[in-house]
């Protein structure tokens, strides 16, 4: 008889549950969260699983990755559809999770979902780093800006370049502001330079990619965009089609259909926020500048007269989901002159 295991992942220790195909609970364990741990407590329990479950999150990756190389039928299920079948569960333990998940793993209700390869996973970490150091470093001016309001000195408009100086002339006659303002220009330095570095090695990863440099061919896309969307993509494979992209990354309606209610709302955004917003910003920079290859900006500039500038920037976004992941499977630069048949019938 088929056998199935749930696991619950927290940063010490992993609620294991393993089920017959009827569902009754066979066993039941605490084990330590390490790959080598999970392996061993499995194989002692001697009867091969038909699937393994465990959660996505940050930890379950680096699981899922070693327990797939021990060649054991694992599976990383999205979060949404486990947090969706749990909601009528009175009771949330951990134990209680990995019973859930077992459960899920027997009936087969359960959407699977991709485990990024090592270097796409070291490209987001690279980019969250980045977006950290620069919501820091933006953090440390606010704060400098209204501690300085405070005493009736205005910053003002400045460029990154007299933002210090500026703050110095300010702060010049009182000694107690250019005590803060010395400890808070220090530490905005530091963070710029750091920002500075991690760029850095960014545009080098950028360069160094033939994918990545293909999507830098698209008008509106740079090397941080790119790199976003081929680490959040990894293996365009993975997808039956392109057009299902954009839905992957919250870039289509809602859709709310039940007896006489029918409903269409605003975008889902589910999936990746990271690559929704470089890919909004693509967009933003198409339509808002002046960009060569402009017939996806024809096209957006025809959507935004009939539903307005943020809707064209949605949809504008939502294409650019489809084009770059077609480019990425197909392994061509980007060609105008299919964009805009393809365009018109989509307007």
């Amino acid at each position: 008889m088929e056998q199935y295991a749930g696991i619950d992942v927290s940063l010490d220790s992993a609620s294991v549950c393993i089920v017959d195909a009827q569902g009754k609970i066979l066993k039941e364990a605490k084990v330590a969260c390490e790959p080598q741990a999970l392996i061993a407590w499995l194989a002692a329990h001697g009867t091969p699983m038909a699937r393994i479950g465990l959660e996505a999150g940050p930890l379950s990756q680096w699981l899922f990755a070693e327990m797939k190389a021990a060649g054991l039928p694992v599976e990383l299920l999205e979060t949404r559809h486990v947090r969706a079948a749990f909601k009528a569960m009175p009771v949330k333990t951990d134990r209680k999770d990995a019973r859930g998940i077992a459960q899920l793993m027997r009936l087969g209700w359960f959407r699977p979902v991709h485990c990024k390869s090592l270097p796409a996973q070291e490209v987001r970490a690279l980019l969250t780093t980045r977006k950290l150091l620069q919501a820091k470093r933006q953090d440390v001016e606010m704060s400098l800006r209204g501690v300085l309001r405070g005493f009736g000195l205005k910053v003002g408009p400045t460029t990154p370049k007299t933002f210090a100086d500026r703050v110095r002339d300010l702060v010049a006659q009182h000694d107690t502001l250019q005590t803060i303002a010395d400890a808070l220009l220090k530490a905005r330095a530091v963070l710029e330079q750091e920002f500075k570095t991690i760029e850095k090695r960014l545009y080098q990863l950028a360069r160094a990619s033939a994918p990545t440099r293909r999507l830098m061919t698209t008008p509106g896309v740079g090397a941080i965009v790119a790199l976003t969307f081929a680490s959040a993509i990894d293996d365009p494979a993975r997808f039956r089609s392109s057009r299902v992209v954009g839905a992957h990354f919250g870039l289509t309606p809602r859709k709310h259909q039940s007896g006489e209610t029918d409903v269409t709302g605003r975008i889902s955004r589910i999936g990746d926020h990271g690559v929704r917003v470089a890919l909004y910003e693509a967009a933003n920079v198409i339509l808002t500048r002046a960009v060569t290859g402009s017939d996806l900006k024809s096209w957006a500039l025809g959507v935004a007269r009939r539903a307005g500038m943020r809707k064209a920037k949605v949809a504008l976004a939502r294409k650019l989901a489809v084009v770059l992941h077609r480019m990425l499977a197909d392994g061509t630069t980007f060609m105008a002159s299919k964009v805009a048949p393809s365009a018109a019938v989509a307007a």
